[in-house]
């Protein structure tokens, strides 16, 4: 259901507050190694969450990327939102445009709006700083 782009940018904001702390940036080629996710597509995605002040960078040698905000207060709605839009929230499931657009529900409309709503009321309460602390509590490793 979510793009690859959405993915790669939820899992680089888990692992940057799994990494980064304080005024501790962590560089691009290293996130991008240990997500193996390309440094030049991940370079993208980054620069977009930082215009949306999810991010804070820094360029040069020791420079990187961090977080600007309290991870506990960024959802997955907002990451998603930044990175591909509502579509995944509001579009039709069969259809390219929402069902309510002209007025006629999709054949699908009806058993997927309660599923839909269920996914936005998650991403709506799942934070990055709740994925961190998951990731860090289990006994087991999680792979992002």
């Amino acid at each position: 259901m979510l793009s690859n782009t959405s993915k790669y940018a939820i899992r680089a904001m888990i692992y940057l507050s799994l990494n980064a702390s304080g005024d501790l940036k962590i560089g691009i080629k290293k996130v991008s190694g240990d997500l193996n996710i390309p440094s030049p597509f991940l370079a993208k995605i980054l620069q977009v969450l930082a215009r949306h002040k999810l991010l804070s960078s820094t360029k040069g040698p020791n420079g990187g990327f961090g977080l600007s905000r309290d991870p506990g207060k960024i959802t997955l709605h907002e990451i998603v939102t930044i990175i591909d839009g509502n579509d995944i929230f509001d579009k039709c499931l069969i259809s390219m445009r929402s069902c309510n657009e002209e007025g006629i529900p999709c054949p699908v409309h009806a058993r997927y709006e309660p599923i839909r709503e269920e996914i936005r009321r998650l991403f709506m309460e799942l934070t990055v700083g709740k994925l961190a602390q998951d990731i860090h509590s289990q006994d087991r490793i999680i792979a992002l």
